[in-house]
């Protein structure tokens, strides 16, 4: 733009024309249509007629819609699904609803944030990896960067009638843009929210985090973020309510919790003393035989068997089983604070006469149980800093062990037995999208007004972004040809709303690719073919720790497997040797899912920690300590380098 030059000869309506089109082309400016007039306009107002258009108005009997999206909660974590963390609210809501066993995120978190909002592929909105300048690269796929044409739910439901808020973490705002000098168009507020107050970033200290309200960023008052943001949700809806009776909201409530740094007060904590004191391996039978009693997995599941990166509960030393279970005390009494919170917002609509015709969708988790607490636990070590051995780690983790779930404990994290026991059923764990484990969490729908079924199972398969067709659905709204004056790319989830009234609704959601970070899968009508890529952000934090350079990495050397999810749902006999052909197909298929999504070119762990992505301009020479601070901060350098990890 900065070096065309108009033809002299080009008359200056064609250049206002010509100079529309190319700001729309190459920045999705646009200029609105003005509203056609309808009346009369005469020499004078005698013999002139007005016209006022009629404001837009929901449909009648539209509900209100509520999204709550958990971080950092696998399958087997809350008591909704099975789990030893008590979760009153979800119990309630689940068992006056709907569970749905079969739902699927992108196995990270600003992936499943994109594609929740938009309906669309994360690749496809340009967030194969995320908003974050360490994390994101200069191609379609990449750049971090949601087109307008790929419209949120919040801009759809906001030209239909509603008021929309978001609380929490937002995550999806390019670093360079989160200043407050903006630009404010990547901001929650200029993707259809009319108010937002939480974090841009990907993480946060829960008592001193990086908080912003509607386009500045301000001080909190020291009171815990979950605290914060569930008096804002209330204060949104209320003050909404009072200027108009009636209208419906959409609600987009998404806390830090439960993703690092653990932070919780010991009121919450200290009930679970001596809870987890039987180890990860105890927890594990006893979730998965609670999980066949829900009837969430099928009767004949079988545990898969322990990761070999995770050591025995019964051969642990002392120290090292009272140092793992405080990490899991402090976790699972941040989630059962979460869901006090949630439930304060839940008790609010029921007392204001609201809770009857409000649409609640509960996603626990963006992705699986978190594997970057390491093997012993993290208290203040970064993700991204090289640590020391495990020795040393177990040894800090010892002396500090009162910081844990503190707010001197900066970037705590449990180990990674616990990440796996809070999966149950699966193997693997958050970023590993090629597993179920990484990409499979619990979904609940609750609508009293439009569901029969109280407490049913719904095993459709499903994903993160089938939610907003599913929304649209049940509101009685069509999806916009154009927002803005800005013509709208297809959606591509498919919608749930056949299934609330029918357990045996057809699975519309046919074909579904993952990637992240190398890690990749392809699923088709039940079958799945996934391919783990090495050396996967652990292996590089543990060769890191020990001075040693990381394996290269080689896309080409990577071993394909292959399930028949209809019959073995946790991906426990891979048939890749016995039907090759098969493989064979799904492989091509992710070929052609890559490139229509804009996944390629195929960016990994290694590319990360090396600095071969988004190494140009002012961020050119920086180190990676550096661009840790615009992840954990979301561009903002007051508090700069408090927390440490990326996602």
């Amino acid at each position: 733009m900065k070096n065309f030059k108009f033809n002299s000869t080009i008359k200056s309506s064609q250049k206002g024309l010509l100079i529309t089109a190319l700001l729309v082309a190459q920045f999705g400016f646009t200029q609105n249509k003005p509203e056609e007039f309808k009346g009369v306009i005469g020499k004078t107002l005698a013999d002139s007629k007005e016209y006022w258009p009629d404001p837009v108005k929901a449909p009648e009997g539209a509900p209100n819609v509520i999204w709550i999206l958990l971080d950092d909660v696998g399958f087997g974590a809350s008591s909704s699904f099975g789990g030893l963390i008590q979760t009153p609210t979800f119990d309630q809501l689940a068992n006056n609803g709907l569970r749905y066993t079969n739902f699927h995120t992108t196995a990270i978190c600003a992936p499943t944030r994109a594609a929740l909002l938009t309906g669309r592929n994360s690749g496809r909105v340009h967030v194969s990896g995320f908003s974050h300048t360490i994390l994101s690269a200069g191609f379609p796929g990449w750049d971090g960067r949601i087109p307008s044409d790929k419209g949120t739910i919040a801009e759809i439901l906001r030209e239909n009638g509603y008021n929309t808020f978001a609380v929490g973490k937002y995550g999806v705002t390019p670093d360079e843009e989160a200043t407050d000098a903006g630009p404010f168009d990547r901001w929650p507020t200029g993707k259809g929210f009319d108010h937002f107050y939480g974090f841009l970033g990907s993480q946060t200290d829960q008592y001193n985090p990086d908080l912003v309200e509607d386009q500045v960023h301000i001080k909190s008052d020291g009171r815990h973020l979950n605290e914060l943001i569930t008096d804002k949700a209330i204060s949104f809806i209320q003050k909404q309510q009072k200027a108009a009776p009636g209208k419906p909201f959409f609600l987009y409530y998404a806390p830090g919790a439960a993703h690092a740094p653990h932070q919780v007060a010991t009121k919450w904590s200290d009930p679970y003393r001596g809870k987890f004191d039987k180890g990860w391996d105890a927890y594990r039978e006893e979730v998965i035989a609670n999980q066949k009693k829900l009837g969430v997995i099928p009767a004949n599941a079988v545990l898969p068997e322990r990761n070999p990166l995770i050591t025995d509960w019964k051969k642990l030393t002392p120290d090292q089983k009272k140092v793992y279970a405080r990490f899991m005390e402090v976790y699972a009494g941040f989630l059962t604070y979460t869901d006090y919170e949630i439930g304060r917002v839940v008790n609010y609509l029921k007392e204001s006469n609201q809770l009857e015709n409000t649409v609640i969708f509960v996603a626990i988790g963006d992705n699986g149980a978190s594997k970057e607490g390491t093997t012993e636990g993290t208290i203040n070590q970064s993700l991204f800093s090289q640590g020391g051995s495990d020795e040393e780690n177990l040894k800090k983790n010892l002396a500090n062990i009162d910081e844990i779930g503190t707010p001197k404990g900066l970037n705590t994290n449990y180990p990674l037995g616990w990440a796996q026991a809070t999966n149950v059923p699966f193997k693997n764990w958050k970023q590993d999208a090629q597993s179920e484990g990484g990409t499979h969490n619990p979904l609940i729908v609750y609508y009293p007004k439009g569901i029969k079924d109280k407490g049913g199972i719904r095993n459709q398969y499903s994903h993160v972004t089938d939610l907003l067709p599913t929304t649209l659905d049940i509101a009685g709204i069509k999806a916009p040809e154009y927002i803005k004056s800005v013509k709208q790319d297809i959606i591509q989830g498919s919608s749930l709303y056949a299934s609330l009234n029918d357990a045996k609704a057809e699975s519309l959601h046919k074909i579904q690719y993952y990637y992240i970070f190398g890690n990749r899968a392809i699923y088709k009508d039940g079958w799945k073919a996934g391919a783990a890529h090495l050396p996967d952000s652990f292996a590089v934090k543990k060769a890191l720790g020990k001075n040693e350079k990381p394996a290269e990495s080689n896309f080409d050397n990577d071993v394909w497997e292959l399930y028949n999810l209809n019959e073995d749902f946790n991906e426990r006999n891979n048939l890749a040797k016995k039907y090759p052909e098969k493989l064979a197909e799904l492989k091509q298929l992710f070929d052609e899912q890559a490139k229509e999504n804009n996944v390629y070119p195929l960016i990994d762990w290694q590319d990360v920690y090396n600095r071969r992505i988004h190494n140009n301009g002012a961020d050119k020479g920086k180190t990676l300590q550096d661009l840790v601070k615009q992840v954990t901060k979301g561009g903002n350098t007051e508090n700069a380098g408090k927390t440490g990890s990326s996602n």
